[in-house]
């Protein structure tokens, strides 16, 4: 086995190679080329299907790479580009996977905010760097959903949260993306403001350790939707192409802005100010979370959510004082914050043991699961390891919520009930019976 998949590795090497030798003029910088790919795939944990996605990205990788080594050659740009983790993506599916605004031609459908203006008026700062005052949380990753807005939405409602409370608490974008959905569309797209009016009309929203993000819509969790652990007051919109008031705003708080992310050396920034070349037709949201200069130029601090790889540790700075009152990438014309000045709600009592019946209980977290059964009266029961289980018929086992048909002749927990009888099940639709060490996933069964 481990000599056919070396023979398949050096295939798909020489095929490679082959590859580049009819693209390119020299030979060894094919090479050098195939080489800098094999090394990229190592760093991304890059895997491909088949020898033939694998060569198709090596020509979209090959593609970039040279337009990377143009641009940094050139020499006439304050930033510079590389070989992050979208280095295999065309600019087309870059711009269908990664992006996610959809303000930008719904600017009349934007509410008026409510709340105070928390905007510095006057004199600001020279410089302003949240991140060093603790209101911002790690860099998060959106992957292929394009719930931009919702990553964009938290991270300024963390940033007031963490001023007024001194609390820096994660929130969950997944709650935003399952249940807000009046006017937002989940990994399809939404804006900020909605998100921000349906946390407002929700009375909070839950953290990201309890409502984790799993990039893709879900149904919306009910019992989750009701933990309000923070909760905002309000929000406000500033007013469009009005650099001096963002200024002053992001001088008070982080800040929610659109801007046109699609452009493929924003694909492939690496480090410095960016200075485009960019459209002002909004796609993608990010957060501004500061600002500065260096060397005479000024700059806005942008939290993207593409993970810590892309840019500066998840951050690019994007050019501020540009001429033009849009901004650049028409970052002047959607930004808006929340308002709070309320306290957060006090966390709720922890819940008490599960009760089976008046005298019988199982520990908190767990179900109840009736062991002996006579005339519809359950005479003793045993607790399943799992919260809201469902207790299998053979009085033994449970199986989680997610995985709620028993078929107890096999030992699985299964997803469906219709392939039961076929004898067939299918590995992504089934967990098997067992006393794990520890939850590792929902797949996963408990026995009593």
């Amino acid at each position: 086995m481990k000599y056919r998949e070396d023979y398949r590795h050096h295939l798909c090497r020489l095929s490679l190679l082959v590859l580049s030798l009819l693209s390119l003029s020299s030979s060894s910088a094919s090479s050098d080329v195939s080489d800098v790919f094999e090394s990229w795939c190592r760093h991304h944990a890059k895997s491909y299907s088949s020898d033939q996605e694998r060569l198709h990205r090596f020509r979209v990788f090959q593609d970039n790479y040279e337009y990377i080594v143009q641009h940094n050659a050139a020499g006439n740009s304050s930033c510079s580009l590389g070989l992050n983790a979208f280095a295999d993506l065309t600019h087309h599916e870059f711009r269908s996977y990664y992006l996610g605004l959809s303000g930008s031609s719904d600017l009349g459908r934007r509410g008026v905010g409510v709340g105070r203006d928390g905007a510095v008026i006057g004199e600001v700062p020279a410089s302003v760097d949240w991140r060093k005052k603790g209101a911002v949380t790690g860099v998060k990753d959106q992957g292929s959903c394009g719930a931009c807005w919702a990553f964009s939405a938290t991270g300024a409602i963390e940033g007031i949260n963490k001023i007024v409370t001194g609390s820096l608490v994660s929130l969950s974008e997944q709650e935003l993306i399952d249940c807000d959905r009046t006017f937002n569309a989940g990994c399809g797209g939404g804006l900020m403001d909605y998100a921000y009016k349906f946390v407002m009309d929700n009375g909070g929203i839950d953290t990201e350790k309890d409502y984790p993000f799993v990039a893709r819509e879900k149904t919306c969790n009910k019992e989750k939707l009701r933990r309000h652990v923070v909760t905002i007051d309000g929000y406000v919109d500033v007013p469009a192409n009005d650099e001096k008031r963002l200024l002053g705003a992001v001088a008070s708080q982080p800040v929610s802005v659109g801007i046109s992310g699609g452009e493929r050396a924003f694909q492939l920034y690496s480090e410095g100010i960016f200075t485009g070349p960019c459209s002002t037709d909004l796609d993608h949201a990010v957060l501004i979370v500061g600002y500065g200069s260096k060397d005479g130029v000024d700059y806005w601090i942008v939290k993207n959510s593409w993970g810590p790889s892309w840019g500066m540790d998840g951050y690019v700075y994007m050019l501020r004082n540009s001429g033009n009152s849009e901004g650049l990438c028409g970052i002047n014309t959607l930004a808006s914050y929340p308002t709070k000045t309320k306290p957060n709600p006090p966390p709720p009592p922890p819940p008490g043991p599960t009760k089976c019946d008046l005298f019988n209980y199982c520990p908190r977290g767990q179900t109840c699961c009736c062991a002996s059964r006579f005339i519809g009266i359950c005479l003793s029961w045993k607790c399943c390891g799992l919260d809201s289980a469902v207790c299998c018929k053979d009085h033994t086992h449970c199986c989680p919520r997610d995985y709620p048909v028993c078929d107890t002749k096999r030992k699985q927990c299964l997803k469906y009930s219709w392939n039961v009888t076929e004898g067939e099940v299918l590995p992504s639709m089934r967990a098997t019976f067992g006393k794990p060490s520890s939850w590792r996933s929902f797949v996963e069964a408990w026995i009593f």
